[in-house]
């Protein structure tokens, strides 16, 4: 067994994990960066629907199981950059409303134990570090802040701007999704070079137009010489001192071999799954149930959004956009005299590839082929607001491996299907604006149990250490040098992506690194 030394060690490449590395990279301390996977290389196939969402060439081949023991496969990916490499890159931030505790239909959203004031300065950091593009004023539940996107909105295709412009007309308010792209004015090494933005969402990004970990984070910190990035190396087990007050080692498993690193202090930005399951692994006698874990609520309160994606099949409107990806309708986030509790919010996403969406029209739409239907469809992702559920957690099976227990049809299901009835009128309203949307047909999916790329939750962070497993600056109560940057130290979802939130927070934990650690 091999030991190595280091005065950090970050597991995890994602959000969180190459947020840290590269704002703790200059502090010339001896950092190690684990990330179990490899980076993704620069291929054909990175845009090839085929080989990305039909075969997966690009996520695990890992298996977990339901609450049945049923065996699964989840879109997740092991790869530098974590699932930022896959994701749209929409960056919101959390409301306001999203900090404070919030009523439900179906049960309550509770309050963080900091608030919007305390993320907002690191929401405006976040947003310059991975290039956002929007504009302030036009979100109807907006958050604060003096300071403008970086960036202006993307521009939009001639098809969504006559949409985005329908939309208005009908009196909501919707607004240009923040993008995290990086294009020619911020793109410094080919400032020249246009960027046509396509496949996204799901796709990695060979021309790394898309602002994501690996780019923004991880790139960045490897051109510290006191930074150091291992691949394909398996975080497998933390170990303590003999009070168990303290991590002194990460054993990992690295070509086949088991090494072990030792540091001072330890980032956990595995993912809210990863990150629970290593913790309750390390399990050792002064930690019986897992480290952190006296008070059982490791891996618990589990949440990745209600979410799906709901498509408008408009055989008499042509749909000539090839990103799409432009706008958020955020009207129905919070609860108003019309709807007394919140709904959520519905984004265009990027187009839904041929094969997908002739398959789901292949009942009311048969003699159309893939390519024409892909032209007369208007792909949305819709997200209601997960509530946190002691009883969705992240366990594990007897041999070890990742077990998700999760009952979504008993959490906020109809704040979802009222979000999707709001779609289906908002539609009706359209159609006397323009007569080419006076006929839709309906059809969506959900990535059921193995959509976890909007995961969090599992090692809430709080006050108290009885209803929390981490502090409020995301260190472990019952660890001295165990800190946690994913998406884990969510008490509550919100109904936005969750991505700039775990950037933020990144950046807001390291911040109290600086100042008080090292």
């Amino acid at each position: 067994m091999t030991t190595h030394t280091y005065d950090i060690i970050i597991i995890g490449t994602g959000s969180g994990g190459g947020t840290i590395a590269q704002h703790l990279a200059p502090t010339g301390k001896k950092i190690l960066i684990l990330e179990r996977g490899d980076f993704i290389p620069k291929e054909k196939e990175n845009w090839d629907v085929m080989q990305v969402v039909v075969n997966g060439r690009y996520r695990t081949d890992e298996v977990w199981y339901d609450k049945d023991n049923q065996p699964f496969k989840p879109f997740t990916h092991y790869v530098v950059g974590g699932n930022s490499k896959m994701y749209g890159a929409a960056c919101f931030r959390l409301r306001e409303s999203d900090f404070q505790q919030t009523q439900h239909e179906t049960g309550i959203s509770p309050a963080w134990p900091l608030t919007y004031a305390d993320f907002a300065p690191y929401y405006d950091q976040a947003e310059r570090l991975y290039s956002v593009h929007g504009i302030r004023s036009v979100d109807p539940t907006e958050p604060p802040t003096s300071q403008p996107y970086p960036y202006a909105p993307i521009t939009p295709e001639p098809f969504a701007k006559e949409l985005y412009e329908n939309v208005q007309k009908t009196g909501l308010k919707p607004f240009p999704i923040p993008m995290a792209v990086r294009l020619g004015q911020d793109k410094p090494e080919r400032p020249d070079a246009p960027t046509v933005l396509g496949n996204f969402d799901g796709f990695p990004d060979p021309s790394e137009a898309k602002a994501d970990a690996h780019v923004t984070g991880v790139r960045v910190a490897l051109q510290y010489p006191n930074v150091t990035l291992l691949t394909n190396t398996v975080a497998t087990r933390l170990i303590t001192d003999d009070t168990g007050k303290g991590i002194t080692a990460v054993q990992v498993l690295r070509n086949g071999q088991i090494e072990t690193f030792e540091a001072c202090l330890v980032i956990l930005a595995a993912g809210a799954i990863n990150s629970a399951a290593l913790l309750l692994r390390s399990a050792n006698g002064q930690h019986p149930n897992g480290l952190a874990n006296s008070n059982d609520l490791v891996g618990r309160n589990y949440m990745a959004h209600i979410n799906g994606c709901l498509i408008a099949y408009t055989p008499d409107k042509l749909n000539t956009a090839a990103f799409q990806k432009y706008f958020c309708i955020g009207d129905y986030y919070e609860a108003t005299p019309e709807n007394p509790y919140p709904l959520g919010e519905i984004q265009l996403m990027g187009k839904n590839d041929p094969p997908t969406v002739a398959e789901l029209a292949a009942d009311f739409l048969p003699d159309k082929d893939a390519a024409w239907l892909s032209t007369h469809s208007i792909d949305f992702w819709l997200t209601a607001e997960d509530l946190p559920d002691p009883e969705n957690r992240v366990t594990l099976t007897h041999d070890g491996a990742i077990q998700l227990i999760y009952h979504r049809e008993q959490n906020n299901v109809a704040a979802f299907e009222a979000l999707k009835q709001k779609l289906k009128d908002l539609f009706v309203k359209l159609g006397d604006i323009d007569p080419a949307l006076k006929t839709v047909y309906w059809a969506g999916y959900d990535l059921g149990i193995s959509g976890v790329s909007h995961q969090c939750g599992t090692l809430r962070f709080g006050t108290d250490p009885a209803t929390s497993v981490l502090d409020v600056n995301c260190k472990a109560h019952e660890l001295d040098n165990l800190y946690v940057v994913d998406g884990s130290f969510f008490p509550s979802s919100g109904a936005y992506n969750p991505s700039l939130t775990t950037v933020a927070n990144a950046l807001r934990v390291g911040d109290h690194l600086l100042k008080n650690v090292l």
